[in-house]
């Protein structure tokens, strides 16, 4: 029997894991009602289990054993036990379901929009899988089940608990998996070698004048235009700054001013999403955006608060770990699977954070039930998942894991 095919064989107990998850979306870092099913969904595989400190993650250390069958642990040629870590996020997002899915959020204001709760199924799924061969491994796997990946920084929060560690030994490899509800067919893989995702940063502007009477704005100092000028005037900085070969996006997703159409306010208030690809965009789009709006806040002759926060790094994906993850899927699921993306993602992830820290490879799985080009895309309330490519997802990774362990193994 295959990993393929014995994943077949679990889909069922998958996709109804997965669709009891997305009933009950929990938001950011504390998930105790995620946390609770995963935890009996892993009961009796014989993994050691840790739980988070400050979040409710779970780390699962799975024990191989050597080619004879103990389960002490295979040493590399290094003289070391080698390890893989597998991620799945577990997280939902703030937004109200309109998908029209029998299994909908029960919730109101909370979805599993983004597909974690497939990610989290088909984690438990490579656990399940893994843990029937734990003979077969050369080495020991990691699972990573995080929490507040949709801007907690779970997986850095996951770090600082030592989920790299948490073998008694840093991992040699590291594998993600994201579903996709748009874009890419049904079972396709896709992924690049190199930058896949980009950096994000949060901006958050404050412009501060003087209320007054609508009538007589020369009475009062109006934040409103000076705040709608700095939404423009960024769109602008991002073309006579940045090359366009070296791109940079920022998009202003809040904007709140006023009470009422003949009163102007104290304040105007808006927050935008920066996102870059390299080292050298990355750390310079925040200053100078915060130069762009104290600047015109000057003109203006108004007050400004700006604040900029990095949030994730870039996404990159090891060359060799690309190449390993591509030909592993080729191998298993045929070539025709399998999609080298031409250019990287405006997304931003927090699995670049084990990625700067392990070689390893992040890749997106299409799990569109529909029309990829019109499909409802990942966040949006309408979002829908096919649930049938949990069993895929799940043997990807878990071949992953045991190819990988006998590579590192020699």
């Amino acid at each position: 029997m295959t990993l393929r095919s014995d994943s077949a064989a679990l889909l069922g107990d998958l996709v109804a894991l997965r669709r009891d998850l997305h009933r009950i979306p929990e938001i950011g870092l504390h998930l105790p009602r995620t946390q609770e099913r995963v935890l009996t969904a892993l009961d009796g595989l014989g993994l050691e289990l840790t739980l988070g400190e400050n979040l409710t993650s779970i780390t699962a250390v799975l024990r191989g054993g050597k080619p004879g069958g103990t389960a002490s642990g295979a040493v590399s040629a290094g003289g070391r036990t080698s390890t893989v870590l597998l991620r799945g996020d577990m997280d939902a997002l703030p937004v109200t379901e309109a998908s029209g899915e029998e299994f909908s959020s029960t919730l109101d204001g909370a979805m599993h929009a983004c597909g974690h709760d497939l990610h989290t199924a088909g984690l438990v799924g490579a656990a399940r899988l893994l843990a029937a061969r734990r003979e077969e491994l050369r080495g020991d796997v990691v699972f990573m089940f995080q929490p507040g990946e949709e801007g907690w920084d779970g997986a850095g929060h996951m770090i600082e608990e030592g989920v790299l560690t948490a073998s008694g030994k840093h991992v040699d490899a590291a594998y993600g998996l994201h579903v996709s509800a748009a874009s890419y067919a049904k079972g396709q893989f896709a992924t690049r070698p190199g930058t896949l995702m980009a950096a994000s940063g949060a901006l958050e502007v404050r412009v501060k004048g003087e209320g007054g009477h609508g009538s007589s704005p020369h009475d009062a100092r109006d934040p409103i235009p000076a705040a709608c000028e700095m939404v423009t005037a960024l769109q602008t900085m991002v073309t006579r700054t940045f090359d366009v070969f070296d791109p940079v996006v920022v998009t202003v997703g809040s904007f709140h001013a006023g009470t009422r159409r003949n009163i102007i306010p104290d304040d105007a208030v808006f927050e935008a999403t920066l996102r870059s690809f390299s080292p050298g965009a990355a750390a310079r789009v925040g200053k100078r955006a915060e130069q762009v709006c104290r600047g015109i806040a000057q003109a203006h002759g108004l007050g400004v608060e700006v604040a900029y926060e990095p949030e994730y790094p870039a996404t990159v994906n090891d060359p060799d770990a690309y190449a390993f993850v591509a030909g592993t899927i080729s191998d298993v699921f045929g070539a025709d699977r399998f999609t080298e993306l031409a250019d990287p993602i405006t997304g931003s992830e927090d699995f670049s954070r084990v990625l700067e820290r392990v070689p390893g490879a992040y890749l997106f799985l299409g799990a569109c039930p529909a029309d990829p080009e019109t499909a409802p895309d990942n966040h949006s309330p309408r979002a829908r998942f096919d649930d049938s490519v949990l069993a895929d997802g799940a043997a990807l990774l878990a071949e992953l894991a045991v190819r990988r362990l006998a590579l590192l193994a020699g």
